[in-house]
């Protein structure tokens, strides 16, 4: 009994001095279920702000989706120009139609395409038996109406001699007056019918009315002609039957100075004055230059082109440049002009006039502008850029003016 009392009397001191009483468990229970709370906030708020960080990265990308996507070009900045070279459509200072004045057969012509002809020089000769006929029958009314007249005088004279003594009287005197100015008046019409008969028997023959060359002829031996056309056998219309349109025996045109037609832009419009001077090149001479004078213009801009419409006028004594020719115009400016150049795509067509998309600050600008010249593949823009503007390339036709885009190249 003794041995067993003094064990249970030492065995609390071989407990750990760390142990303590049911209270201590208490507190450690509390501190881990604390931590381990802890440890799920951190967990659920890290989740949570990952989360919402996700949301706003897949927020962006679908706004930076939705956001038109577009591509731009740096306009390059073009040498600064001195002149503008413009095409121009060369045409004969005279142009004109030779036309019948006379009826009846073209008996024979003198002259082909491409001749040579001087003023007042015979082109064609045609036969007119009906006015010959009608010609000699009014030179023989004439001859008679002449002799009527004769007589008349005569008679007048006579009676008029006899009044005086009372041998007839007044009134027979009057009337052999009377018929005389009557005598006279058929006189005077049969001759002007017999004026008018060889004016048209001259007609016979066609002459040329200026120097020039035959750019065409119409007509051929054996012809009928209709005064005022070529021919009416040569003048079927589309249904097959004869065409009252007069039409021209031969076409001529004048070439020894040159009209050459070019429409300028308005922009340079104030650049052009009469009495000016201009060279000119062809495709056909290659390396040479031409001189010619500004001589006229219009003084009126075009509505549908916003051109302004030039002469100038060439010399061609030697007859080398031929009518209807492509010729370059170039026209001195009197300022030095500073372009730029972007490509043809970039472009945009529309009611308000010529316009090309900017992007600035992230948005869709539409700005004017205005084109100095057109390459095809490319314009020079006299005014409404910069060399710095990012332009938009092949802009979206619904492209409205503060739309949000996106620059989609490197």
């Amino acid at each position: 009994m003794a041995e067993n009392e003094v064990s249970e009397h030492k065995r609390p001191a071989s407990q750990p001095l760390h142990e303590v009483g049911p209270g201590a468990d208490s507190h450690r229970r509390w501190l881990i279920a604390v931590i381990i709370a802890a440890i799920v906030a951190g967990v659920l708020i890290w989740g949570i702000q990952s989360r919402l960080k996700d949301e706003a990265k897949l927020r962006a990308v679908v706004a930076q989706t939705a956001m038109p996507s577009v591509s731009v070009v740096l306009p390059k900045r073009a040498a600064p120009a001195q002149e503008i070279i413009l095409p121009g459509n060369a045409q004969p200072f005279i142009s004109s139609p030779i036309y019948a004045r006379t009826d009846g057969y073209l008996k024979k012509w003198y002259f082909d395409i491409g001749a040579h002809v001087k003023k007042d020089q015979l082109l064609a000769v045609i036969d007119t038996p009906e006015i010959d006929q009608q010609l000699q029958q009014a030179r023989g009314d004439l001859d008679t109406a002449q002799a009527n007249v004769a007589i008349a005088k005569i008679t007048a004279d006579r009676w008029q001699g006899l009044v005086s003594d009372g041998s007839v009287s007044q009134q027979e005197t009057d009337q052999a007056v009377i018929n005389l100015k009557a005598m006279q008046a058929t006189l005077q019409a049969n001759a002007a019918n017999v004026r008018r008969l060889e004016k048209l028997q001259s007609f016979e023959k066609v002459y040329a009315p200026f120097d020039g060359i035959i750019t065409a002829r119409s007509t051929d031996i054996g012809a009928l002609i209709d005064a005022g056309a070529g021919g009416s056998s040569a003048a079927a219309g589309v249904s097959g039957g004869a065409s009252t349109e007069p039409r021209e025996l031969f076409h001529m045109a004048a070439i020894r100075t040159l009209r050459v037609y070019v429409a300028v832009p308005e922009v340079y419009s104030p650049s052009v004055r009469s009495g000016g001077s201009a060279t000119l090149t062809l495709d056909e001479f290659p390396g040479e230059t031409l001189r010619g004078t500004i001589v006229r213009n219009t003084n009126s801009i075009n509505l549908a082109s916003r051109t302004l419409l030039v002469e100038v006028d060439i010399d061609n004594p030697t007859g080398r440049l031929l009518p209807g020719a492509y010729v370059f115009v170039h026209l001195k400016l009197p300022d030095v002009t500073h372009s730029v150049t972007i490509p043809a795509d970039t472009l945009i067509f529309r009611k308000e006039g010529l316009q090309v998309g900017l992007v600035r600050d992230g948005k869709a600008r539409l700005v004017s502008v205005k084109i100095n010249h057109d390459y095809g593949n490319s314009v020079d823009i006299i005014s409404g850029l910069q060399p710095t503007d990012a332009v938009i390339v092949n802009p979206s036709d619904s492209l409205v003016d503060g739309t949000a885009v996106r620059v989609s190249n490197n």
